[in-house]
């Protein structure tokens, strides 16, 4: 069996986050803002950031996008695999990409690609865990919730082969 992950933040600490990121980027967010999510990791933070949006009387469009660069390894293939693209047009729209953690970047440097040249008008991103990295990233999170610690993340959608994603808190399995 595999070894429980030790917790690092909790439900409760999350929800807090959360909380004050929908309050940091509500101001940006107008009837047109597109939220697209990063698929498969990020869902979790963004039904609480959108619902956190929601209680502050924002409703944005809701998109996705799935992106794969780990597979089920512990690091980065260092190319971004486009699964399933958008479903609705971003053109001339803001849009907030969300994703659960920023490791090396690769992601969100081709998340924003696609949406500009999708012809969006601004991108900004959000992500709710941001861990420490070597070299300097070519993108950086407009928002951040949470700077991690450099371990590996499981829980909150985070996962470590398919696992752990379920668990409600953050934890590491190093």
């Amino acid at each position: 069996m595999a070894a429980k992950p030790v917790e690092l933040i909790s439900e409760a600490e999350i929800a807090a986050r959360v909380d004050e990121l929908a309050k940091a980027m509500a101001p940006l967010i107008d009837e047109e803002t597109v939220c697209v999510v990063l698929l498969t990791g990020a869902m979790w933070f963004a039904a609480d950031l959108t619902r956190a949006l929601s209680r502050l009387g924002k409703h944005p469009l809701f998109d996705a996008l799935w992106l794969a660069s780990y597979g089920d390894e512990r690091r980065t293939s260092g190319q971004v695999m486009v699964r399933t693209g958008l479903q609705r047009s971003v053109e001339g729209r803001r849009v907030m990409v969300i994703d659960d953690v920023l490791d090396s970047g690769l992601s969100l440097v081709a998340a924003r690609q696609l949406l500009l040249d999708s012809g969006a008008a601004e991108v900004r991103l959000a992500v709710f865990a941001a861990k420490p990295w070597p070299e300097p990233r070519a993108v950086s999170p407009d928002f951040i919730a949470w700077q991690a610690p450099a371990r590996f993340l499981v829980g909150y959608g985070m996962d470590a082969a398919g696992r752990y994603r379920d668990l409600p808190y953050i934890g590491a399995l190093d």
